[in-house]
């Protein structure tokens, strides 16, 4: 695995096997900021919200969750799961830190050193929950508010893109709970409606993707 520089600044890790970056090569930061924080947490009025991630990763999405729950003053419980944690060596290369918010990079680390499968405050208002499994045969123990669904492209995992799991995902989430997703194919929205969701194509984060999907359960 190597980490590679993006063009907003931020990094992402690249995976020789799948020939598949963990984040857009077009903006890292700028990517997780608008598909999971400003078109999904945001836009959920759950008081205090519980948010499932599909793909812990590099734990961007949960350190800009993290401190969106704190500047927020807004409870959130985060659960994440990952079947392949990336290596402490990795993790200590990631600058996102530095260029998100220095001044809390031990909060970054602290997702990172975190112990799996419990319950861990981290801050007053974050509460984070890390499950190493493996999503395609999890048995979820709680229903969410949102969903940040972060795996990787369907090409290239095509198990973690089917209709069954979509079906279980829109029974997992509570009423008026929402999906986002960086992926717009027509295939997952017709998949995301057939499991019961109201979808939108979204304008993509700025210099990337042209559209992205948010699905909510109306239900």
């Amino acid at each position: 695995m190597q980490i590679e520089q993006t063009a907003d600044g931020s990094q992402t890790l690249f995976v020789p096997e799948l020939n598949e970056h963990y984040h857009s090569v077009k903006g890292a930061l700028t990517e997780s900021e608008h598909i999971f924080i400003q078109m999904g947490l945001k836009h959920s009025s759950v008081e205090a919200p519980h948010v499932l991630e599909i793909g812990f990763g590099t734990g961007l999405n949960a350190f800009l969750t993290l401190l969106t729950a704190d500047t927020d003053q807004r409870n959130i419980h985060y659960t994440t799961l990952e079947r392949y944690p990336v290596t402490p060596a990795l993790i200590e290369q990631l600058t996102y830190p530095e260029l998100i918010c220095p001044e809390r990079k031990d909060d970054f680390q602290a997702l990172h050193q975190a112990a799996w499968n419990t319950d861990v405050q981290l801050t007053p208002y974050f509460t984070l929950h890390k499950v190493e499994t493996d999503f395609t045969s999890y048995t979820f123990p709680a229903t969410y508010d949102v969903i940040y669904f972060d795996a990787f492209a369907p090409e290239k995992q095509p198990e973690m893109w089917t209709q069954s799991l979509f079906d279980t995902l829109c029974q997992q989430l509570n009423p008026q709970g929402i999906l986002t997703t960086y992926c717009a194919k027509g295939a997952v929205r017709r998949m995301l409606q057939a499991a019961g969701f109201t979808v939108e194509r979204l304008p993509g984060p700025p210099g990337g993707k042209r559209e992205i999907l948010r699905a909510t359960k109306h239900l």
